[in-house]
């Protein structure tokens, strides 16, 4: 190799190694970079944590990227790649620290944070979620039953105060009134003194269309709920990205 060739690779090496430095610093600078208003723990201090994005939240949580990722790419990268926070959630330990950018560290802030968010769920009395809307209950378990692979039906107890006191997951498999057993939706109920009950099920098609079945389970409950004086004050069905109120579709409910 001759002397002149030696010398021109030579800086060529260098100028890569300063090119990469380079690149590695603008990345790290670029939350630094954004107006105060978009960085992501500048937007939720001054305009509240209901205003983030699932990504600006996710950011938050993990702190840094990666090289060649800022930590708000990561965290829309980590989102699309486990479909949603939902999938986040569902999503084993060990399947999340092999993902670029994640680790051990991230992996368990977030676990953590999600397990927080269920917890709030069985909080002390003051600190139960009120169901005021289906909504109010459809948002939190889009959270944890959307996309699931097989049906799961819930039974979510409620106080006189409509605030939720237990949810359980009575029945797992297809849901249809020949093998979900009216006894099982409210025993749990009777023994925690609920005045009123919630169902919910997913449709692992992601459509939230209630079915015929749908329909003749929810007529079942309502009548069990009447002799109980239990009242099934709704039934959701859950889908991806989507929900179904039935009391809202007027199917079953005839009130």
């Amino acid at each position: 190799m001759s002397l002149s060739n030696s010398i021109a690779k030579s800086i060529a090496k260098k100028i890569g190694k300063e090119s990469k430095a380079e690149s590695a610093q603008d990345y790290s600078l670029a939350i630094r970079e954004m107006p105060d208003e978009d960085r992501p723990r500048e937007k939720l201090q001054k305009f509240g944590a209901e205003t983030m994005t699932d990504s600006e939240l996710l950011a938050i949580l993990l702190r840094v990227g990666v090289q060649g990722e800022s930590v708000l790419v990561l965290s829309q990268r980590i989102l699309q790649d486990y479909g949603g926070i939902a999938g986040l959630n569902r999503a084993p330990f060990e399947q999340l620290c092999t993902s670029r950018g994640m680790g051990e560290a991230k992996t368990a802030q977030l676990k953590a944070a999600l397990e927080i968010g269920r917890r709030l769920l069985l909080a002390g009395p003051e600190e139960r979620l009120t169901v005021r809307a289906p909504g109010d209950l459809a948002n939190l378990l889009m959270l944890e039953m959307a996309g699931l692979e097989q049906e799961n039906l819930k039974l979510v107890m409620l106080n006189t105060k409509n605030q939720i006191i237990r949810m359980n997951t009575v029945y797992k498999g297809t849901v249809n009134s020949s093998q979900v057993r009216v006894a099982e939706l409210f025993k749990d109920a009777v023994r925690h003194n609920a005045t009123s009950i919630i169902l919910a099920h997913n449709h692992p098609s992601g459509d939230p269309t209630p079915s015929s079945e749908d329909i003749r389970i929810t007529e079942v409950a309502i009548d069990a709920g009447k002799l109980l004086e239990i009242e099934l004050l709704d039934h959701l069905v859950i889908g991806q990205q989507r929900w179904v109120s039935l009391r809202e579709k007027r199917l079953a409910f005839k009130d």
